[in-house]
């Protein structure tokens, strides 16, 4: 037996770790819908800036938009509950609603890849 990799394996391999190099790399683009200022509004932005440092460091854009001054942002997105979190890129669009307080579950839900560097 030969303990060696096949070539079409190494190919694998290697285009698996490229993928995983330009996840850590990936921009995010997120707008944050908030109503004011509420409690909840002022947790999920607290809850959302702690996260983003920690994970996504560097590679992020975030707008926190108030439905109450720019209505037609918030309707344009159909946002119907605040505050809500919309990750417009990297695509899939994906929206979390809520303070924001599970990190696990915004991870999860918004496919972040965690900068290892």
């Amino acid at each position: 037996m030969s303990d060696q990799i096949p070539d079409n394996s190494k190919n694998s391999i290697k285009s698996f770790e490229r993928a995983l190099e330009d996840s850590k790399k990936t921009k995010y683009v997120l707008h944050l819908y908030v109503s004011g200022n509420t409690k909840r509004s002022t947790n999920a932005i607290l809850n959302l800036r702690k996260l983003c440092d920690e994970y996504l460091k560097g590679r992020y854009e975030l707008e926190v938009i108030d439905i109450y001054q720019q209505p037609s942002l918030a309707r344009q997105d159909q946002i119907l509950a605040t505050p809500t979190l919309v990750k417009h890129l990297p695509l899939p669009i994906r929206k979390v609603i809520g303070d924001l307080s599970e990190t696990e579950r915004i991870l999860i839900g918004l496919d972040i890849v965690k900068d290892q560097a």
